[in-house]
């Protein structure tokens, strides 16, 4: 997938142009958001693969197939950070999300190794409350089998169906393997084309 590196922003007046449309990624830090990146986009280096949680601290925009942006979002959770610091993040990410109106589609990346999380499903909620476009990918599904994957997925979903009449789409999937990763592109496409129409 022919790709280029646009810009880093740190606030979402700074971000390029909104006249294409956007998918965004956001996740908790660690959760293997540059990976999946870099597995959508067919690179091994489009996205900085880093072993310190917390190393995207910027809106970073990559322009796809010279159409569309992918949209590389700080991770939430664990940081080696000042809270200060988180909550300058934590607004950066907010104002983009609810301002942003290019934005067409958000993943939300859970690592489907552990049991549902709150910071997570807070997450969820706020973009569900909002009409954020909202779709679930759980990551690492490599690291064990689709047994435990499945319990994970399924745990979540019981936690969120305590709030949501209806649950946003979920994917299973894997940078490593490539799992999941042809079912996220199903997700953009229509996301994309609906920029087009004029609705979200």
């Amino acid at each position: 997938m022919k790709y280029v590196f646009v810009k880093s922003s740190t606030d979402w007046k700074m971000c390029p142009e909104a006249d294409k449309p956007e998918i965004a990624l956001i996740g908790r830090s660690n959760v293997g958001k540059s990976s999946l990146i870099n597995a959508i986009l067919e690179s091994r280096g489009a996205a900085k693969i880093s072993a310190t949680p917390g190393k995207t601290q910027v809106i970073n925009h990559f322009l796809v197939e010279n159409s569309w942006y992918l949209v590389d979002l700080p991770g939430y959770g664990y940081a080696r950070v000042s809270r200060s610091e988180r909550n300058k993040w934590e607004k950066m990410v907010r104002d983009y999300l609810l301002k942003r109106p290019n934005l067409m589609m958000l993943f939300l990346l859970i690592d489907s190794r552990i049991p549902p999380q709150q910071s997570d499903l807070e997450f969820a909620s706020f973009a569900g409350k909002n009409g954020i476009p909202l779709c679930l990918v759980f990551t690492k599904a490599d690291k064990q089998s689709a047994l435990k994957s499945k319990a994970t997925m399924d745990n979540f979903s019981s936690e969120m169906l305590k709030e949501w009449e209806s649950l946003p789409l979920m994917i299973l999937s894997s940078a490593t393997s490539g799992l999941g990763r042809e079912q996220i592109l199903d997700v953009m496409i229509p996301a994309l084309e609906a920029f087009e129409s004029g609705s979200k």
